[in-house]
């Protein structure tokens, strides 16, 4: 026979375990909604082309180029971005949609 605090024990780690994944979950799927605002939508890949100043164009896994202006509100810094362009490290890239179609960068990490 199992004793009660086994149960208990095994109980609390599990809905610990469970409230954890929800809140991983939940951050996940809220944290950039939060972090950028509500109107940014998201792109990732690999940064092909940098210039001119923190411009750059971005490669998706599709191989869709899209290009990306990064202007004064960019949080980028283009020592960053050249080391990713460098790197061929995958980056992500958080952006505005303007009437004219133009993609202003919000985040680029």
């Amino acid at each position: 026979m199992v004793s009660p605090r086994i149960i208990a024990a095994t109980f609390v780690v599990l809905l610990i375990g469970a409230l954890s994944l929800v809140g991983i979950f939940a951050v996940a799927w809220i944290g950039p909604t939060l972090a950028h605002g509500q109107h940014t939508e998201h792109a990732s890949g690999i940064i092909v082309d940098v210039g001119p100043g923190r411009n750059f164009v971005l490669q998706t896994a599709e191989e869709q180029k899209i290009g990306f202006q990064c202007n004064a509100q960019c949080r980028g810094s283009l020592r960053h971005i050249l080391r990713h362009l460098k790197e061929r490290a995958n980056t992500d890239v958080y952006y505005v949609r303007e009437a004219d179609n133009t993609l202003l960068v919000v985040d680029v990490d």
